[in-house]
């Protein structure tokens, strides 16, 4: 079963759920936590993994040979991300715009445009506790965060529980992170900001067709409109967590709550068997 961990916005304590899921489970499942927030990954600041290995993610970008170039614009004209452009006698190529989609080597009537890999991030795996790690990070000033998530998510294998903390909000790469997952843990917390962006990535989540569930975190503040937004929207909270000093502090020193906390991971134990009765049924790949 693969769970993605996401949320509307930053800050809601993803990280705090995926981490603290994959070590709850990890003495009876098969284990695989896949951080995807490529941007700005720490799970291994909870998890602190041994890396055993590391690859490169390459995306493809245009190289233009001017002495085949008849500068007709051709590749100008058919990409839709304005990362290539031609004046006069010249080609200009923008590679941090270019998407990678090959429209442009791919009509030039003179093949006068190959494609050149261009590396954008690393992806490192390793083990922690028994549990296979892997995360992915993008190389600062990219921002193409996608092509590096699937190259995480190729990692993902097809058996066992694969837990996916996806990144904040609700663009391309939450999508890319989310699609796939049998079931979606949204972490939001009890506030009109919090709401907000739950309501946007329910929206997100059901676009995909992934059942969702909720956890509210830092209960004890804010208001009631987002337990009674979950109910209006039959969207059930799985688990609450409460606002608590302890639980700040274990945090901001990098240490899981279920080990700071132990009396913590029976709840996390019972928020995978909602997970499992949530989804067992309805999807035929479910007990993958």
């Amino acid at each position: 079963m693969i769970i993605s961990v996401a949320s509307g916005k930053g800050g809601t304590g993803k990280t705090l759920v995926a981490t603290s899921l994959a070590l709850s489970l990890k003495d009876t499942e098969s284990v695989r936590l896949l951080d995807c927030d490529v941007e700005e990954p720490n799970d291994h600041v909870f998890m602190k993994p041994v890396i055993t290995g590391s690859e490169p993610v390459y995306i493809m970008a245009p190289a233009v040979d001017e002495d085949k170039c008849t500068f007709c614009g051709k590749c100008a004209e058919v990409c839709a991300y304005k990362a290539i452009a031609v004046i006069k006698d010249h080609v200009l190529t923008f590679p941090q715009l270019c998407h990678g989609c090959g429209a442009c080597s791919y009509l030039c009537p003179e093949k006068a445009i190959t494609e050149e890999g261009r590396e954008i991030g690393v992806v490192e795996r390793g083990h922690a506790e028994g549990i296979d790690f892997i995360h992915g990070m993008l190389t600062v000033g990219e921002a193409m965060a996608p092509p590096v998530i699937r190259k995480v998510k190729e990692h993902a294998g097809d058996s066992g529980t694969v837990i996916i903390d996806v990144p904040p909000g609700t663009s391309c790469p939450v999508v890319e992170a989310v699609k796939g997952s049998d079931f979606c843990l949204l972490v939001t917390e009890p506030t009109p900001f919090g709401l907000n962006d739950l309501v946007l990535a329910v929206e997100t989540v059901r676009e995909l067709g992934i059942p969702c569930g909720v956890v509210l975190n830092r209960t004890g503040v804010g208001d009631t409109k987002t337990e009674a937004y979950c109910a209006k929207e039959n969207i059930p909270i799985l688990l609450t967590i409460p606002l608590d000093m302890e639980i700040a502090r274990l945090y901001s020193r990098g240490v899981p709550l279920i080990k700071g906390l132990p009396q913590w991971k029976d709840s996390f134990l019972g928020l995978y068997e909602r997970v499992k009765e949530l989804t067992d049924g309805r999807n035929p790949d479910t007990e993958r």
